[in-house]
């Protein structure tokens, strides 16, 4: 089975962050969006991925390569924006008619993998949302086999929205509906949707049952991707790396701090994740992500995103202050 993960996306609602850095890359819990994606997927077996790209691409690239020297690896370049479908349609000659496994490069879910690879069936993650019509939407038989699926109805038959992970066993019809959908021009606002590609196959007798995911952390902006960071820290505890050089600071877990980095005189936590070769001095964070190569002075953060090779100063102040006052820095 190969894996294909579309991350050829802009993240615009991920701005300024994404200006210079892929959506993908944006760490959390002490990973990347990526890394968690790519690890749970390899921890399955899968050992071919296919990762398509544009936007900032070749910071993916190089990512990739790095970190999962091990790995088969293929880079396959969307120069236009024109939607997962066809994104997917660009991989056609890599795959073949073999199984796949597409997970979007956004989509950190917590489900059974090894079950969904092993089983015989073509499948969809689904997981309830109480307003799905910003979603693909998926309706289920009574014996559990989807009907039909439907990208961002406007008055859904259904609160199933479709997770972006699918196991797709006939690969060669899907490239077909893909093709069928170019050909007559069928777009959704000038996009390819692989919704609509789903629905052609599932028209065409191909049968697709549902798997639920326990957990979906959204990480397409940036209040979600703090709540899916302290979710996640949750979950896994954090990690801090044995090179911290810490001196009179307090750490309170969980957190997640990278390698190189130096903490003096401050309270860091809980649910922070800090990239590697940080600096922070005479300061408090809680609830935020901070990148790497990063130097924060004298700041108090809370719900915070802040990148990498940034500077944050803040005021020093020295006060002499009486009985029965009141002060707010705001």
């Amino acid at each position: 089975m190969k894996a294909i993960i579309p991350v050829a996306g802009a993240g615009a609602k991920l701005r300024p962050h994404t200006y210079t850095q892929p959506k993908a890359l944006i760490p959390i819990a002490g990973k990347t969006i990526l890394s968690f994606i790519v690890d749970q997927l390899h921890d399955a077996g899968i050992h071919e991925f296919i990762f398509i790209v544009g936007y900032l691409g070749e910071k993916i690239q190089e990512y990739v390569l790095q970190t999962y020297p091990h790995l088969i690896c293929h880079f396959v370049q969307q120069t236009e924006r024109r939607g997962t479908g066809h994104a997917l349609e660009l991989t056609r000659s890599l795959i073949g008619d073999d199984e796949i496994l597409v997970t979007l490069g956004d989509t950190i879910c917590d489900y059974n993998v090894n079950e969904v690879i092993a089983s015989p069936c073509n499948l969809l993650g689904l997981k309830k949302v109480d307003d799905p019509r910003s979603f693909g939407v998926a309706e289920i038989a009574e014996d559990g086999i989807i009907e039909h699926v439907i990208e961002k109805p406007a008055i859904p038959k259904s609160n199933l929205a479709l997770v972006g992970i699918y196991k797709i066993k006939d690969s060669t019809i899907l490239f077909e509906c893909l093709e069928q959908i170019l050909i007559q021009q069928n777009l959704n606002n000038d996009e390819i949707s692989l919704t609509d590609a789903l629905d052609c196959m599932i028209l065409r007798g191909v049968k697709f049952q549902s798997f639920r995911v326990k957990n979906w952390f959204d990480c397409g902006k940036k209040e979600t991707l703090l709540e899916s960071n302290t979710t996640l820290l949750k979950k896994f505890g954090g990690t801090i790396d044995p090179t911290l050089q810490s001196e009179n600071s307090i750490i309170i877990p969980p957190v997640a701090i990278g390698a190189g980095c130096n903490i003096k005189n401050s309270i860091i936590g809980p649910h922070v994740s800090i990239g590697a070769n940080t600096t922070l001095e005479n300061s408090i964070l809680r609830d935020s992500i901070i990148g790497s190569y990063t130097t924060l002075f004298e700041v108090v953060i809370d719900n915070s995103l802040i990148g990498s090779d940034a500077s944050v100063k803040g005021l020093s102040r020295s006060l002499n202050i009486g009985d029965n006052t009141e002060l707010d820095f705001g």
